[in-house]
């Protein structure tokens, strides 16, 4: 999103971040409420900027994830944001429009509180209901915090179980108000839950702010939407850093059973068991200082993709476009290409016979080349997907693990920061190994990699949303993955009303993208591993790394 001549200044830009709040959605589900997330776009937009997570079952969403935008006072910068029902559990063709609001960033600044709050439109003869938004200037501050806490004795809310808890972080405001900044991952069945430890921009927790208030909540997960609330406990920056001599406990208190009940304690107890302060280093750092990224594709050729000479195939080779996984494989590799240095791709199809003795494979190279899987750029590995089309037979069943397996070997060889290895699925349907993938992607969260899952056609994703682990980290045999590395995007959210396919690929790779510099900085994070300093001008190229 193009804000203004930022490159043009000598003066840098402001940094302001926008939380986004919605009241009073169109409900669109039949049996459930809405699932929305929304987009910001330049005022034309021309290009998207960004998106927030996918909040299930709500009409009233706060949003975690945020925008940071540099602002000029001088410029009028003009914004849209879209919001859409995000269902997978139902077979459509695009996400469900709820509504749009246009205003500009001056317009949020210099609102009461640096907050306005604007009616949505868009849907003819439907009242959208509205659109909250916060403006904060972020400070300087690059310090980042790492802490771990878990609970005791928190209040039963499952009538046939113990509670699913998970917190929720907020920043305090100047006028009294507060913004969310945080969640946990839930921790199903247990009123002890031992939360995994979580990294957070000290800009984020405070804004720079020691003193200022710090509210947790802590809440019973439904998979309704309808969390039910446990109670709360407030704290600062400065208080919890005091845990780096000490553990420090927390009553959960909850301000309605406490005036109902007169011998009321409190709802349970958090303990912070561990805080820690480092210097945040970014993701521009690492690559500057030489870490590389190495990107390895892999392509689903199962049978119910359709026959590829057929035009209703999910792999039909038209002359006139590419199908959906060329696509979806050029909009994410033109982008990664430009971090690896010798441009050489491993790529690799699955669920196929091979000719020609018509052997099931769940891990063939693309180039049919056994030995070097590499193929040179991603025109090269394009057209070794195009020939695989021509040669081997579609099959199944629809296996992950193998892949995902194949890459973390390589992975697991080089940990010393200057690696950092990103798997591209693209797949149709339901994943058939779901126990073996879950435990591939936990052993592969203490690894340099990540994954990025894109699924193609209309079918339900329901297994890959949860691959995901947004909402619940994945878990196999009772180990919680160490990171959340996999991110899951629905091929058909890109589908551009317009017909141009260049936009709606551009928005692709961006959210496809957009947790790659978080998971490589949280690997840096878990290993203590410091950027390099940037090479000399005249070093020398860095030695192409194994390949998967």
């Amino acid at each position: 999103m193009s804000l203004g001549g930022a490159s043009e200044r000598s003066v840098p830009a402001t940094k302001i971040e926008i939380t986004v709040s919605c009241r009073n959605l169109l409900d669109l589900d039949t049996f459930s409420k809405s699932d929305p997330s929304r987009r910001l776009q330049d005022r034309e937009g021309q290009l998207g900027f960004g998106r927030t997570e996918v909040i299930d079952n709500t009409l009233n969403p706060d949003f975690v994830r945020k925008f940071v935008l540099d602002y000029f006072f001088e410029e009028k910068q003009n914004l849209r944001f879209d919001v859409y029902n995000v269902d997978s559990k139902t077979n459509i063709s695009k996400p469900d429009f709820l509504g749009q609001a246009f205003l500009a960033l001056g317009e949020v600044i210099g609102g009461q509180g640096s907050r306005v709050e604007r009616p949505l439109t868009g849907v003819p003869g439907k009242k959208c209901g509205t659109i909250l938004l916060t403006a904060e200037e972020l400070s300087n501050c690059r310090d980042i915090v790492t802490m771990q806490l878990c609970a005791n004795k928190l209040d039963k809310k499952d009538f046939f179980g113990k509670s699913d808890p998970f917190l929720v972080f907020y920043r305090s405001n100047e006028d009294g108000t507060f913004t969310i900044c945080h969640k946990t991952e839930v921790v199903k069945n247990t009123l002890n839950p031992v939360w995994q430890p979580f990294s957070i921009p000290v800009r984020a927790l405070c804004n720079g702010d020691y003193d200022r208030t710090v509210k947790i909540d802590v809440y019973d997960w439904d998979r309704d939407g309808s969390h039910d609330f446990i109670g709360e406990f407030t704290t600062s920056y400065r208080e919890l850093s005091k845990a780096q001599n000490q553990f420090t406990v927390y009553e959960v208190l909850n301000p309605r059973k406490k005036c109902k009940k007169k011998k009321y304690v409190n709802s349970g107890t958090v303990t912070l068991l561990s805080f820690s302060v480092d210097s945040e280093f970014t993701f521009v750092d690492y690559i500057k200082g030489g870490t590389q990224l190495n990107f390895t594709v892999a392509i689903d050729f199962t049978a119910s993709n359709g026959n590829p000479l057929q035009p209703t195939s999910l792999h039909y080779m038209s002359p006139y476009q590419l199908s959906a996984y060329a696509m979806a494989l050029k909009a994410v590799g033109e982008i990664i290409q430009d971090y690896d240095s010798d441009k050489l791709f491993p790529a690799y199809g699955f669920g196929a016979k091979l000719p020609p003795e018509g052997r099931i494979s769940h891990q063939f190279p693309l180039n049919n080349n056994d030995e070097d899987p590499n193929c040179e750029g991603i025109d090269g590995v394009l057209e070794s997907y195009f020939q695989s089309l021509r040669t081997v037979q579609l099959y199944g069943p629809t296996y992950f693990a193998p892949v995902i397996n194949q890459v973390a070997r390589t992975a697991a060889k080089i940990s010393d920061g200057s690696q950092y290895y990103v798997l591209l699925i693209i797949t149709d349907g339901v994943i058939s190994d779901m126990t073996q993938t879950k435990e591939a992607i936990v052993s592969a969260s203490s690894l340099p990699m990540s994954i990025i899952i894109v699924g193609v056609g209309p079918a339900m994703f329901e297994a890959m949303e949860e691959l995901d682990g947004d909402d619940v980290r994945v878990s196999s045999r009772g180990r919680y993955a160490e990171r959340d590395i996999v991110q899951f995007v629905p091929f058909r959210d890109y589908v551009d009303r317009s017909g141009n396919q260049v936009l709606s690929m551009a928005r692709l790779a961006k959210d496809v993208l957009a947790e790659i510099p978080e998971q490589l900085l949280s690997y840096m994070r878990t290993r203590d591993i410091q950027p390099r300093p940037p090479p000399p001008a005249d070093a020398s190229t860095t030695p192409a790394p194994e390949q998967p």
